[in-house]
């Protein structure tokens, strides 16, 4: 367990109980403890990157924020571990999630100065993604290595299992990337969209069972069980580095791939490639879902016009 509570309780066991029959079964698979990108080593960060309203916060190797001259302010980052994964949301400015290499979830409230655990109840498996709910932002999801998709309803302080890995070609298969999507089609409003090591997969707020992405809403798709053909998918097979919904514009989808940067506008129906680069991160403004900025192999890269012209972004 993380913090300082120690107690086990029923629950607590139970968990304990499905990650050793589940990481047993991996182990022999050769499925855990295989990065599935250029992933942060424990203790660095990175890389990963997110708007807090007009300012970006940067962890490839140290972690920055950068400032209204243009320049970047180096932060501290958590005490428990280098970040591997972030999250803003345009409702609560400030406001940072981080999913550490050493495990769980940390949190600023103040733009990334200061930071405080929030991890009581999650393992010490990397968190590989976190996002903060479209709709509620004391609402944060988390991607654990190894394990399923978490969620907690208060900013952290506590943590229950949403959904075991999806089941994709004969394996469960980890969770590389989350989105929290605002959409009339899902259930309530809300899609948790998911990157794995073979594409994108998706789960309606009732948290049924994951599903391909494909038009219509999240009803008909849980009845017919089958998805509809696609138009213009994501490539098949390649893992999804970074997923990002724009808060102005919520079908509007940036994914950051080894392909590169890809864009939809229909909520990943139909996909466009915007940039051959391969792409480690990606981040969207809060008020404008052309302004796109992304990490990749050579450095930092941005577009103001929907990934139509891409500039490099200096680091001064």
């Amino acid at each position: 367990m993380k913090d300082t509570d120690m107690t086990i309780t029923p629950e607590y066991s139970a968990r304990l109980s499905r990650r050793a029959f589940l990481g047993a079964l991996a182990a022999g698979a050769g499925l855990i403890g295989v990065p599935f990108s250029l992933r942060a080593a424990s203790g660095a960060s990175g890389p990963a990157i997110a708007f807090d309203g007009d300012a970006l916060i940067l962890a490839d190797g140290t972690l920055s924020r950068s400032d209204e001259a243009g320049g970047w302010i180096e932060l501290s980052g958590p005490a428990a571990g280098g970040i591997l994964s972030l999250a803003t949301h345009p409702g609560r400015p400030g406001r940072i999630a981080a999913g550490l290499t050493t495990g769980g979830v940390a949190l600023s409230e103040d733009g990334g100065h200061a930071w405080e655990a929030r991890s009581q109840g999650l393992s010490d498996a990397p968190v590989e993604a976190v996002t903060i709910a479209a709709a509620e932002t004391d609402t944060l999801y988390a991607a654990m290595r190894g394990d399923g998709l978490w969620k907690s309803e208060d900013t952290g302080r506590s943590w229950a299992l949403a959904m075991d890995r999806p089941w994709l070609a004969d394996a469960e298969r980890d969770l590389t990337a989350l989105a929290s999507v605002d959409l009339a089609t899902g259930m309530g409003g809300i899609w948790i969209y998911a990157g794995t090591e073979l594409g994108l997969t998706r789960v309606p707020d009732c948290f049924c069972r994951w599903q391909d992405v494909q038009p219509g809403d999240a009803m008909d798709a849980l009845v017919s069980g089958k998805p509809a053909p696609m138009e213009a998918p994501l490539p098949a097979g390649e893992t999804i580095n970074a997923l990002v919904s724009a808060a102005s514009l919520p079908t509007r989808l940036y994914a950051a791939l080894p392909s590169g940067i890809w864009m939809s506008e229909d909520a990943g129906v139909v996909w466009s490639q915007k940039s051959n680069t391969h792409a480690l991160a990606v981040a969207v403004h809060p008020t404008n879902a052309d302004h796109v900025v992304a990490i990749t192999g050579g450095g930092l890269i941005e577009s103001r016009d929907g990934g139509a012209n891409w500039t490099a972004l200096a680091r001064a």
